[in-house]
């Protein structure tokens, strides 16, 4: 629920300092026309809350509207300091260098990245404002983390304006091979801009492998383990820190008796089936959707599955509606969803209830709840939370988990029904094997992934960089 906070210019500097594309709130505008703000979901904003709290910190970034100045303000005791960012910026540096460029890049060129001059000028700018920004807020001799791949330039800026700093630098997307990255036109300002930091976080141990390749391909700095020695005596490294969720926060959240109902009203809203796939994603050409409704599709058409017992449901949350290539996507997933249903389904009952929007938390953990078998089918993903949220979720330690190869968790979730998202078919084995073992086995894949996840939560990930980030 949105909260009644006035807000009010913050000038004070804080000794612990988050820069983010993003805020961590979304702006809520009431009937009356007056302005509120609501914490945005995410782990993020959770793991780094507490740390926020400690040292009175402050979170530098964007708000969300373009062509809008904000001074900065505090909401629920946390110290906010808005970037502002032009409609032009937006798209150029955000859905074009950033999404249009990085993203696709980053993701094993899954879709083609464009590369224009234009965008990487508006990036270098934007990278500067934030940099500039976060500089102003920041104490002498404060420790700042850096997040996430559109913001690669901003620890260089940051070091060159002020060297008293800690600084610290994660990528939640993966991190390419070297032989990719080597299109990239701007690829030594990028690894120089990584090198500002003092640690450099990847969410796998190759990530971090691949960038230090880089450092001694292209900028010949020897590297001596994960150390990197620059020119000036300075050291940075570059490590691996799997990212994680809330683990007992879901948990909590399954079990609450609404939820808990609802869960039960979705199974009775699809008809009791004996078995429900589920799989929930942001719209995005990385995520293997088509790939996993095209295996489901023909399971039901081969009769391996039936449909009067077996449904699938699949949750797009809508993203960067305004980039081309998510049009496109959405128009290709929505013709599959529908060949499949106008072929295999029947009155009342579709082959697979296909849901483009978004839900609060609530809701998705009831679907968590209510499923036999998570699918997540990435082509290439740096962590992959879904899985994470589903095993939490799983109180009663039952269910599966099929999982892609190529999302960063299935190094953690080693239990789970492992698959290669191209291979077709190997992805309709998967799914057969997980929908016909047996409940011991089931259950002791279970086990051993919910150890995993609230052994290693969001909590386990932000301490152990913090540690390593501040110890000198």
């Amino acid at each position: 629920m949105a909260r009644n906070r006035k807000e009010t210019e913050q000038t004070d500097t804080a000794s612990f300092v988050v820069v983010a594309n993003r805020l961590p709130v979304d702006r809520v505008v009431h009937d009356d026309g007056s302005v509120d703000w609501r914490t945005s979901p995410g782990g993020l904003v959770t793991a780094l809350e507490p740390v926020m709290r400690a040292h009175d910190g402050a979170w530098v970034g964007w708000h969300g509207a373009p062509d809008e100045t904000l001074e900065p303000f505090t909401d629920g005791g946390l110290h906010l300091v808005p970037v502002e960012l032009s409609a032009t910026e937006v798209q150029e540096y955000y859905e074009g260098f950033s999404n249009g460029t990085l993203w696709p890049l980053y993701h094993d060129v899954v879709a083609f990245p464009e590369y224009h001059r234009e965008w990487w000028d508006a990036y270098v700018a934007v990278n500067r404002r934030f940099a500039e920004r976060a500089a102003a807020v920041a104490d002498q001799d404060a420790t700042v983390w850096v997040q996430d791949y559109q913001l690669q330039l901003v620890p260089q800026m940051l070091r060159e304006l002020r060297p008293d700093l800690r600084i610290g630098f994660f990528l939640h997307i993966p991190f390419p091979p070297t032989e990719l990255f080597l299109q990239l036109p701007w690829r030594r300002q990028l690894v120089a801009g990584l090198l500002g930091a003092d640690l450099i976080g990847f969410q796998l141990p190759g990530g971090a492998q691949n960038f230090l390749r880089l450092v001694r391909g292209l900028l010949r700095i020897e590297t001596k383990g994960d150390a990197v020695r620059l020119p000036d005596g300075r050291v940075a490294r570059a490590q691996a820190y799997p990212i994680s969720i809330d683990a007992r926060a879901f948990e909590s959240l399954a079990a609450e008796p609404e939820v808990e109902t609802r869960a039960k009203q979705i199974r009775e809203d699809l008809g009791n089936p004996r078995t429900m796939f589920l799989g929930v994603d942001r719209l995005d050409y990385t995520k293997g959707i088509k790939q996993r409704i095209r295996a489901f599709g023909e399971l039901v058409a081969e009769g391996a599955l039936d449909p009067e017992e077996v449904v699938f449901v699949q949750v797009a949350t809508p993203s960067r509606e305004r980039v081309e290539e998510y049009k496109l996507l959405r128009d290709e997933i929505d013709r599959l969803v529908g060949q499949l249903n106008g072929d295999l389904g029947r009155i009342g009952v579709p082959a697979i209830t296909y849901l483009h929007t978004s839900y609060p938390r609530d809701e998705m953990v009831a679907l968590y709840s209510a499923a036999d078998i998570m699918v997540v089918t990435p082509l290439r993903d740096g962590m992959n939370l879904v899985a994470k949220e589903f095993v939490a979720c799983r109180r009663d330690g039952e269910g599966a988990l099929v999982l892609s190869e190529f999302a960063g968790a299935a190094k953690e979730l080693k239990q789970a029904f492992l698959v290669n998202p191209y291979d077709i078919n190997g992805l309709k084995s998967a799914m057969t094997e997980a929908a016909s073992a047996s409940p011991a086995d089931l259950r002791r894949r279970m086990k051993a992934m919910r150890k995993q996840v609230f052994e290693h939560d969001i909590d386990h990930w932000a301490n152990r960089f913090m540690k390593d980030l501040t110890e000198e």
